[in-house]
């Protein structure tokens, strides 16, 4: 497996975000992530978008970050903000989330962000298990479902 960084509105980024955000649906019935993203978001220095490619240079895993500071969405300057981490179904139980984690978190703290955080929900328990078994904490919520109340959030310094 190697990890390439991409802009957010490649083909194979584009892919892999639909494919997650249809899992959204199916586990909360919502129509998917509302939270407005756009590919500017992930350029350099303020954000990167990861994708990693398998044997074949099938993108099989994704996740990105982007640069997030002081708002009325209960952001706190030096934010870095994860997004869209994903794996696909065949490729799970391989170790390519905690992959993309830490290239995501080694890049936000290269760009100078002091901390990584995230929102997840109570239906996605595998991705509550990774993030809690990589040091996030859980943290006052923040973002586009601060009010929802099946909203998690973390948080780890960098």
């Amino acid at each position: 497996m190697h990890i390439r960084q991409v802009p957010f509105d490649h083909p194979d980024a584009v892919k892999l975000n639909d494919q997650v955000q249809a899992e959204y649906h199916v586990r909360y019935g919502d129509g998917g992530d509302a939270t407005t993203l756009a590919p500017e978001d992930f350029e350099p220095p303020n954000g990167v978008f990861l994708i990693a490619y398998d044997e074949t240079d099938a993108p099989v895993a994704t996740g990105g970050w982007r640069a997030r500071n002081a708002n009325g969405e209960g952001n706190l300057d030096g934010d870095a903000e994860l997004k869209r981490m994903y794996v696909v179904d065949v490729a799970r139980g391989r170790g390519l989330a905690r992959r993309i984690l830490a290239a995501l978190e080694d890049n936000a703290r290269t760009a100078g962000r002091s901390r990584m955080v995230l929102e997840t929900g109570n239906k996605q328990p595998e991705a509550i298990a990774l993030y809690t078994s990589s040091g996030y904490e859980p943290c006052v919520k923040f973002g586009y479902y601060r009010f929802h109340e099946d909203s998690r959030c973390f948080a780890k310094p960098l």
